[in-house]
């Protein structure tokens, strides 16, 4: 099937397989329609049908409240069912020469393991590698579940065989069900990516801040892996915020005291513990790590004051953390717009 897109500055044109997603097939050309979440709930890929017809998946999506005028469709949740024209209210342009095309894929999942009591981390074993940058994430299918949820990868290599994700359990949340409650070990999901705009690359030249709460540490992760093996921390300061309710939620923390005992002049790394103090032997436990009291946008406030000098800032987790980081960068730090990273796909 043949789809037109007429963006502001031009029209593209590209094909869609039967019941393939009209945002997924156009990405997978290369080229940059508007998305951000990619899988119905944000509402950026908000597109107006010219002409033809399409089948909209996911008529409940959070993201549909966003559309407000006759004929208006997200493109991540509609299939064409026939040749079809439509209008997009942006600029769209090609992918850069070099970028990661997103493009349908299937993995097996392997080494489901619990990290803390609500997070549990797993593989997914590709038979064929794929590329991603740091910061990146996959839409993923399960069995069972309708729909795609977005999940950002842990790990970062070029070529990889296995991609890493988090998943924090969600009461009525259907993927978290379908990982807490089962064995999936040795299930196979579909994956759709790389996606997402909150991406680090070693020419950035700037000193890097992440703010995450919760299962948000993943594309930090992800981040950091790709600084360390660059060794960017030799020269520009890397400083991280870890929010989670309490000690018994923290993880990753050995992982994090391994990327600071490496580059322990440049490299800071604070958990903020928002539902309880301080406990006495946490800094006697994870002695490359700092620990503070508070939520984690206001911990980062407070230990980032006078520091935002040449700062690239990257922020992910629960919508209502991610929107207070935004405020105290925007408000307090004067970060500029670009200068703050993050992707919508809670």
């Amino acid at each position: 099937m043949k789809i037109q897109v007429n963006a502001k500055n031009r029209a593209y044109q590209f094909t869609a397989e039967g019941g393939q997603r009209i945002l997924y097939a156009g990405l997978a050309t290369g080229i940059k329609l508007p998305y951000e979440c990619g899988s119905g709930t944000c509402g950026t890929c908000k597109a107006r049908l010219v002409g033809g017809r399409i089948d909209d998946t996911w008529p409940e999506a959070p993201g549909r409240k966003y559309l407000k005028q006759p004929g208006e469709f997200l493109m991540c949740q509609s299939v064409a069912c026939g040749d079809c024209s439509l209008e997009v209210p942006n600029f769209v342009y090609n992918m850069d020469p070099g970028a990661c095309v997103p493009a349908i894929c299937r993995g097996t999942v392997a080494r489901p393991r619990l990290l803390a009591r609500d997070v549990m981390a797993f593989s997914v074993e590709l038979p064929v590698a794929r590329d991603f940058d740091a910061g990146q994430f996959m839409v993923m299918r399960v069995p069972g579940v309708a729909g795609y949820r977005g999940y950002s990868m842990v790990n970062f290599e070029r070529s990889a065989k296995k991609l890493d994700f988090v998943v924090k359990k969600k009461s009525g949340g259907g993927v978290s069900d379908w990982l807490f409650n089962g064995n999936v070990d040795g299930e196979q999901v579909e994956l759709f990516g790389p996606l997402g705009s909150a991406t680090f690359f070693p020419n950035l030249t700037r000193n890097i801040l992440c703010i995450a709460g919760g299962s948000g540490i993943a594309g930090m992760m992800s981040i950091l892996e790709r600084a360390c093996q660059e060794h960017y921390f030799d020269q520009y300061h890397g400083y991280v915020f870890f929010g989670v309710r309490s000690m018994k939620d923290a993880f990753y923390l050995e992982e994090l005291s391994r990327y600071r005992s490496v580059f322990p002049q440049k490299l800071h790394v604070n958990v903020a513990l928002s539902d309880e103090d301080v406990p006495a032997g946490a800094a006697q436990r994870y002695p490359q790590l700092a620990f503070d009291a508070g939520l984690v946008h206001e911990v980062a406030a407070r230990h980032m004051k006078g520091r935002y000098q040449n700062i690239r800032a990257y922020l992910a987790g629960p919508p209502p953390a991610v929107d207070a980081a935004i405020r105290v960068l925007l408000l307090e730090a004067r970060l500029t717009t670009d200068n703050i990273r993050y992707d919508k796909f809670s």
